[in-house]
């Protein structure tokens, strides 16, 4: 028997060995952050996702049953962002025969002008917005904005400094702009990505010693960063006509400093500004920032009550004071944590959202005048394409961003405790998170969300999204009708499409683009 046990303990310690090394490499590796985090017990989690299909199909959901991001909406972001075959094989699994509201884009046989014709031309052409950010304003520093997709507003605090530090700079290798948040400017901001300043309710970075609203320090911030554009939150999806919560185990020292208020303490920022106090003096708050920075400036805001947007497009009406873009946040997106109430059932989905609001300016005859962005699960294909559809255009990605770093969609946002390090300050878990690997995953999914928005408007036969119409799209009632976008939202003749200048402009400006590329495919050849 002795042998045999000297055997035994001979295989025990190669197995123990074995294991040891498997946990080195785990907890020095950089690739997987839940690795880092979990080691040896991670490796569980991807041998589950990788028999997922199988098992599900008898036991669990499918694969296009969970929220808020289906197994197959994640499954695409994940492969794009770490530049994988994302396709899909042996036909959709969607139940397009029996769900109301599926969305069915018409591709047309004969390509429409300019649009190619090349077997997948056009791979990794930039997609610019349609229209000049700021310009019909006469801002000192409008710009056309050189990609139709930005990330969301997200604050260093919400999301740990690595998540952040990822985001920015994977914004800077795709060419598109991150919004920071009520949080202000940290320094995981600064890498190389442009900014959108947001000035949340309690004016966080730009707020003098009592908390309220100082021009002088907007302007120093704002010079001090590459900030392209401001934006104004007046409420948000995620907890529309509730200011914003960040809870005292997320706010340690240097979020303290950024912020200015104490640490460890519960950040609650008001529901409502103090800077104005109604739309006269919101736009008047506009025009001052407008001036002081020479920067666009817009505002952000879910949608519920009608008042508001009936009285901001009749001040606009004279086009003397203006925003220079409005964003719509979906009620039924958002990366912030909420109570349920707030997360469920106030505020409208994103469609009916934008929809109310864009007819109101189509009315005015003042699409043109604004650059309208919408937010709330557009970072999918489908659901962009109908928010361009609708007259957007440009659109901001939130939790698609964050799935693109390595979010799991554990939803403990709130808690602290986010497994991958992406919604957390915990050091235990932040380490895991890679922002050097993590930028280049950022800016593959960006890449593949734009091919495909192009792609697909080739196939309708337009050069860009911001091209496409509202009688492009159908929305099915299950097998027994569909209606055309245009129908569904009252949408009349011309609405949700840009003026015939613009139109022109941007035909120009994609004949470059593709002109500028083809240039360089002859030079590297």
């Amino acid at each position: 028997m002795e042998p045999v046990t000297r055997a035994g303990a001979g295989l025990a310690g190669l197995a123990a060995a074995a294991l040891g090394g498997v946990v080195a490499y785990d907890l020095t590796q950089k690739k997987h952050a839940i690795l880092r985090n979990f080691p040896v017990l991670g490796h569980f989690r991807y041998w589950v996702e990788t028999v997922g299909p199988e098992l599900r199909q008898y036991i669990v959901t499918s694969n296009d049953e969970e929220r808020p991001f289906s197994r197959d909406q994640r499954r695409w972001v994940y492969a794009s962002s770490k530049g994988e075959n994302n396709y899909f094989g042996f036909g959709t699994d969607n139940d397009v025969e029996h769900v109301v509201g599926y969305p069915i884009i018409k591709h047309r046989t004969f390509s429409g002008p300019g649009a190619t014709t090349a077997p997948h031309g056009s791979e990794g052409m930039p997609l610019p917005s349609a229209k000049v950010l700021g310009g019909p304003r006469g801002r000192r520093h409008a710009f056309r904005p050189a990609s139709v997709v930005n990330i969301s507003g997200m604050s260093f605090g919400a999301l740990s400094a690595p998540a952040i530090q990822a985001l920015n700079a994977g914004a800077a290798i795709a060419g598109c702009m991150q919004n920071t948040g009520e949080g202000s400017i940290a320094p995981a901001h600064l890498h190389g990505g442009d900014l959108v300043f947001q000035i949340g309710t309690a004016y966080f970075g730009c707020r003098d010693e009592h908390g309220r609203f100082d021009l002088g320090r907007l302007v120093d911030l704002v010079q001090s960063a590459p900030v392209r554009a401001i934006e104004i939150k007046l409420s948000q999806g995620a907890k529309p006509g509730l200011g914003g919560m960040l809870p005292g185990a997320k706010v340690d020292r240097t979020i303290a400093g950024i912020r200015g208020i104490p640490e460890g303490v519960d950040c609650a920022s008001p529901s409502r500004h103090t800077a104005f106090d109604d739309v006269d003096s919101m736009l008047d708050f506009v025009e001052a920032v407008a001036d002081a920075t020479g920067l666009p400036v817009g505002i952000k805001s879910a949608v519920g009550n009608m008042d508001f947007w009936d009285e901001l497009i009749d001040r606009m009406g004279p086009r003397e004071r203006g925003v220079d873009f409005v964003n719509i946040d979906g009620g039924e997106g958002g990366t912030g944590a909420a109570p349920m109430i707030f997360a469920d059932s106030v505020a409208y989905p994103f469609r009916i959202a934008f929809t109310e609001v864009y007819k109101r300016f189509a009315v005015a005859g003042l699409t043109d005048d604004l650059t309208f962005i919408g937010a709330g699960k557009l970072g999918l294909t489908e659901n962009a394409l109908v928010a361009f559809a609708l007259g957007a255009d440009m659109v901001n990605v939130g939790r698609e961003a964050m799935l693109s770093i390595g979010c799991i969609q554990a939803q403990k946002c709130h808690t602290d405790h986010c497994p991958v390090g992406v919604a957390t300050q915990n050091p235990r878990y932040t380490r895991g998170l890679d922002p050097t690997s993590k930028k280049d995953r950022l800016a593959n999914y960006v890449l593949a969300l734009r091919r495909d928005l192009l792609k697909v408007s080739e196939a309708v036969g337009v050069v860009h999204p911001g091209l496409m119409t509202a009688d492009d799209i159908d929305i099915l009632d299950g097998q027994r009708s569909s209606e055309s976008l245009r129908d569904l939202y009252g949408y009349e003749k011309g609405w949700g499409e840009l003026g015939p200048r613009l139109q022109a402009e941007l035909v120009d400006v994609m004949a470059s683009l593709g002109e500028d590329q083809a240039e360089e495919g002859q030079r590297l050849r």
